[in-house]
């Protein structure tokens, strides 16, 4: 879950981001109109994203950006373009000039991430990946996949105690997407994730807290038994 704290002594901007963050999936947002009690919180959770207005009543947003954590990134948002310079200044990684529209929104969102995690912040990206759901983005933390399942042309990804995610993309595309040494392609149709498995024959893999077993095709066979038996012992090995 990516925390995200948004600033702003103007409702309705909040509202909007509060919609946007909705539709971009799997963010926890705070909002705020005070100044005080949001910059109170940022210092108290240290997240990972912080929407800053620069122009408020009481407070200016830059000098407050100067007392958000290191490891947080700050995308800033308001209707006078002639602070962006000054944004800047204090390593913002975007600027939003009001009235702000979802893709702008997007990008800076992307940009967001890719910095926490060069930060090496609490967004890991190697740990996540961005899928595209009809008309939203939605960000999936790989441990909570069990598998993957082709569908025509859409795969599902299944995920433990979780909806079930359809996007539209190809079983090679959501293969590269994923770690290789924890997730493995066993057939034409399934990706599996080798911390899922409970048992497995050369024909078909039973995984924990699922009824329906996976089908490993025989192309796969070699490939799917030499990295499961590397994970084992690696895994034996860290205990």
């Amino acid at each position: 879950m990516i925390k995200c704290v948004a600033i702003d002594d103007e409702p309705i901007a909040l509202s909007i981001i509060q919609e946007y963050c909705k539709r971009f999936g799997n963010i926890d947002l705070q909002c705020f109109t005070s100044p005080i009690e949001g910059m109170e919180c940022v210092k108290n959770i240290r997240p990972d994203i912080v929407f800053l207005d620069i122009e408020m009543n009481s407070h200016n947003g830059v000098e407050l950006a100067k007392g958000i954590p290191e490891e947080s990134c700050t995308i800033f948002t308001t209707a006078y373009s002639q602070y962006a310079l000054d944004g800047f200044n204090v390593d913002a990684v975007d600027f939003l000039h009001k009235p702000v529209f979802y893709p702008r929104f997007e990008h800076a969102m992307q940009k967001a991430l890719l910095l926490a995690n060069a930060k090496g912040g609490q967004v890991k990206r190697r740990d996540t990946i961005t899928l595209k759901v009809e008309y939203k983005t939605v960000v999936v933390d790989v441990d909570d996949i069990s598998y993957v399942e082709a569908m025509d042309n859409y795969v599902k990804v299944y995920r433990y105690g979780l909806p079930i995610v359809i996007s539209q993309i190809t079983m090679k595309e959501m293969e590269a997407m994923l770690p290789d040494d924890r997730f493995i392609r066993v057939h034409r149709s399934f990706i599996v994730s080798l911390y899922a498995i409970e048992k497995f024959s050369n024909r078909q893999i039973f995984l924990r807290d699922y009824d329906r077993h996976i089908p490993v095709g025989r192309t796969y066979t070699e490939a799917f038994n030499n990295l499961y038996n590397i994970f084992k012992q690696n895994n034996n090995n860290n205990k």
